[in-house]
């Protein structure tokens, strides 16, 4: 219930992070889901997940982390490296026969489809952003956005409600 209070008690005189971070969610939601469409919103999904593997796993990251004392620079290379990753992947991604095999024969999606797909990218994108940053660093942050964004069962509904969705919207179009 602190969560929502806190949520409710927002003081847009002073901004925090936290109002960056809702901002950030609801604009890349609405507008830049719906400019770009429900198969390029699920290439992008597709795109985070492995790049997120990739900087996650990549042992390079990990040797460096031993070496670099200033945990703010392991931030700045983690994400300077997983948006290289991400921007890399969506790039060969979208021209590859994936987004094709995607948009085969269907229609763009509904409206609903595009705005659910829209939450589900950037509150996974989000997520993993504040996973990048020193543990230290999210004390800073309201409850409610660490709860929703940077605890563990959030963290793992960011990571498996997309995949439910791809799962469970795969085809839907068809239906009606």
């Amino acid at each position: 219930m602190t969560e929502v209070n806190s949520l409710l008690n927002l003081n847009w005189s002073t901004p925090t992070w936290d109002m960056f971070i809702v901002l950030f969610f609801l604009v890349a939601a609405f507008v830049y889901g719906f400019s770009l469409g429900r198969d390029r919103v699920i290439v992008i999904l597709v795109s985070l997940y492995m790049a997120l593997a990739v900087v996650n796993y990549a042992p390079f990251i990990r040797d460096l982390s031993t070496e670099i004392n200033i945990a703010t620079s392991l931030f700045a290379f983690k994400i300077s490296a997983f948006l290289g990753v991400f921007l890399a992947l969506f790039f060969f991604l979208s021209r590859s026969a994936i987004l094709h095999s995607l948009a085969a024969g269907k229609a763009p999606g509904k409206w609903w489809q595009v705005l659910l797909f829209s939450v589900l990218h950037a509150g996974l994108l989000v997520s993993i952003v504040l996973s990048f940053l020193p543990p230290d660093t999210l004390d800073y942050l309201a409850p409610a956005t660490r709860e929703i964004f940077t605890s563990e069962f959030g963290r793992f509904l960011w990571i498996i409600l997309p995949i439910v969705a791809m799962v469970g919207l795969n085809g839907d179009e068809s239906k009606t």
